[in-house]
């Protein structure tokens, strides 16, 4: 089992800890398994740092055996009651849920292969809901008026499909997370494709198309931007210039100019799409780390501050910035973010119950709802043609649509 895959899991559960990182691992049943299937890919400290629900337990170690941790399927009960006995969740911040004019409903879909781990959702323009299976090695898709579900496996077993995206010609492509390449699959007959990378682009993360068809994706940990031309599979890589920095999410101005934020740095960066050379703008705060950003229909840039609680904003134009402190508080870890007929949307990830809040550039006021399932974290959101929003809910097996109120 690839070791980032693992550390990326892992991520959330060290943010939100509220139990000592250095606690061992109490004597009970199920402790010897754990310390067998558990800590060849990762340091024990990832597990002692964290509590959780029984519920969470459960789902988390499904995830877990999906992505090739060597417990058997009738270990799975003794491995989940020894983590839920030894560490009980803590004290998890509450969600604030603020009233407002706005209506949405939801529509949620659990997602049919155990322990997937849908990572990024992907509304195409035939109305589907696609989903990115991470760690069940899948591509999922979702019929939104019958809830019927359909899921593609691609050929390469563990590639943890990541980041989701669809061409002008109805292809849904993807990144590779855990084996280095970006996929390509054509869901009418099935097919997929792959577009290698260089060795040291190991983690592609986000894909983004241009208005001219050019692909453009972030590479997390190794530290690099890159672009691939489909008409030739030409591929082009740049470092970040800051180390670590981390590139994470990505948007596309109206220019055709691409824009990622940095989760290792302070930081968002532009990418110049004929030199590739990167330009980037230093947030106010030192301790920013944002990690998904969005883009209004006027070229503004929106960032949520997932280490501080902050929805942030910065005009590339002037390099002026501001900041709003979020609804439930500086652990509410805002995540998926959106732009959608002149407002802002997001998640907090890390409250009970996950929100979507929606925020007014215009009155800079703030209105949350709890999304009903609980949200699991929401790494990623996205806006739908017709002005809905679809997320995918992680650590709850679970996709939604969100139709918002005219």
């Amino acid at each position: 089992m690839p070791r980032t895959s693992l550390i990326g899991l892992f991520t959330a559960m060290v943010f939100c800890s509220t139990v000592s990182a250095q606690r061992p691992l109490p004597a009970g049943n199920g402790k010897a398994l754990v310390e067998t299937a558990c800590t060849t890919c990762h340091a024990i400290t990832l597990i002692t740092g964290a509590g959780h629900t029984p519920a969470e337990w459960k789902l988390l170690v499904e995830r877990m055996v999906a992505a090739g941790a060597e417990v058997s399927k009738d270990q799975i009960p003794t491995v989940t009651e020894y983590l839920t006995k030894a560490f009980p969740e803590g004290n998890v911040p509450k969600a604030v849920i603020i009233p407002g004019p706005a209506k949405v409903s939801f529509k949620e879909w659990t997602v049919p292969t155990i322990g997937s781990r849908p990572h990024d959702p992907l509304a195409t323009h035939d109305g589907y809901l696609w989903y990115s299976g991470q760690y069940a090695n899948v591509l999922g898709r979702v019929d939104t008026k019958t809830g019927e579900i359909k899921e593609f496996h691609p050929p390469t077993k563990g590639s943890g499909p990541h980041g989701l995206v669809e061409d002008k010609d109805g292809k849904v492509w993807f990144t590779a997370n855990s084996k280095g390449y970006i996929g390509k699959l054509d869901p009418k007959n099935g097919e997929f494709s792959e577009y290698k990378l260089p060795p040291e682009a190991r983690d592609p993360h986000t894909p983004l198309f241009d208005q001219k068809g050019t692909l453009w994706f972030t590479v997390q940990n190794a530290n690099k931007v890159g672009r691939l031309k489909p008409a030739t599979g030409d591929i082009k890589l740049v470092d970040s210039p800051t180390k670590p920095s981390n590139p994470y999410g990505m948007v596309v101005d109206t220019k055709g100019t691409p824009y990622y934020c940095e989760f290792g740095a302070p930081k968002i960066a532009a990418i110049n799409p004929d030199t590739m050379a990167i330009h980037e703008w230093t947030l106010p705060n030192p301790a920013s780390r944002p990690r998904r950003i969005a883009i209004t229909s006027d070229d503004i840039i929106y960032y949520a501050d997932y280490s501080r609680g902050f929805l942030g904003r910065l005009d590339p134009k002037t390099g002026a910035m501001k900041e709003w402190p979020s609804p439930s508080g500086p652990q509410a870890q805002p995540y998926g973010i959106t732009f959608l007929d002149g407002a802002i949307w997001y998640s907090e990830s890390a409250v009970k119950p996950n929100t979507l809040v929606r925020f007014d550039p215009k009155t800079e006021k703030f209105q949350t709802w709890a999304i009903p399932a609980g949200g699991g974290v929401v790494r990623n959101m996205m806006t739908t043609k017709d002005g809905n929003i679809v997320m995918a809910e992680s650590a709850l097996n679970t996709v939604a649509l969100v139709t918002v109120g005219k």
